[in-house]
């Protein structure tokens, strides 16, 4: 049963961590990382992500602006923008090395030790992929309670708020971060491959086929 457990939990990692990849992607392009209701027009909720700042209608639908300069940006968006990229890459990259070290995958069936090799480098680079991506939505979170709650601030003063895609990011971390101790929980097990098994066996009856020869007058 054990044989059968990991090659499952090795293709749940992949998934679960594929899910976290796209997730992270969508995060990063979304618009919606902070959220604005205006009281005096309820009709319009104005948004911003990395990229631009667009303005919802109920009429007219949405219009975007991108931003004109990357050193106009508040910090904690010009941060996000690299964290976010290196959190894709790097994900990106722990998909194609853990899906070459997959148990499942007929290519290097013998090199079982390269194999757990890239499954556990794929692990890592999922598990740094999640933290890269849940360290700037958090951030951004922050500052908004920070200016949410802010008592320098006049009442009259709208308030940005928590966006959708905050909550986007949060979910593919946690995925990241999971699928990546998924791969690295199959690596600790010292269970033998059932194709290592295979040839075990076939080279322990080549050697008694070879000593019987060798014995008979």
């Amino acid at each position: 049963m054990a044989l059968v457990h990991q090659p499952v939990m090795q293709l749940s990692g992949i998934l679960v961590s594929l899910l976290g990849w796209v997730l992270s992607c969508l995060t990063t392009y979304l618009p919606q990382w902070k959220n604005l209701n205006l009281e005096l027009n309820e009709l319009e909720i104005w948004t911003m992500g990395l990229w631009q700042a667009c303005v919802v209608q109920e009429e007219g639908g949405m219009q975007c602006k991108d931003f004109d300069s990357f050193l106009a940006l508040p910090p904690e968006l010009r941060i996000s923008r690299i964290l976010m990229f290196f959190s894709n890459g790097s994900g990106l990259l722990g998909l194609l090395l853990s899906g070459f070290g997959l148990d499942c995958l007929k290519i290097g069936e013998r090199q079982q030790e390269q194999k757990k090799r890239l499954l556990l480098f794929g692990g890592m680079l999922f598990w740094i992929s999640g933290i890269t991506a849940i360290v700037p939505v958090s951030w951004v979170a922050h500052s908004t309670v920070r200016e949410f709650w802010d008592e320098n601030i006049p009442d009259i003063v709208p308030r940005w708020d928590f966006g959708e895609a905050l909550f986007v990011g949060w979910l593919a971390g946690f995925c990241l971060v999971l699928g990546g101790s998924l791969l690295n929980c199959t690596i600790c097990s010292t269970e033998v491959h059932p194709s290592s098994v295979h040839y075990a066996v076939a080279e322990q009856q080549d050697q008694c086929q070879h000593l019987e020869t060798e014995t008979r007058p």
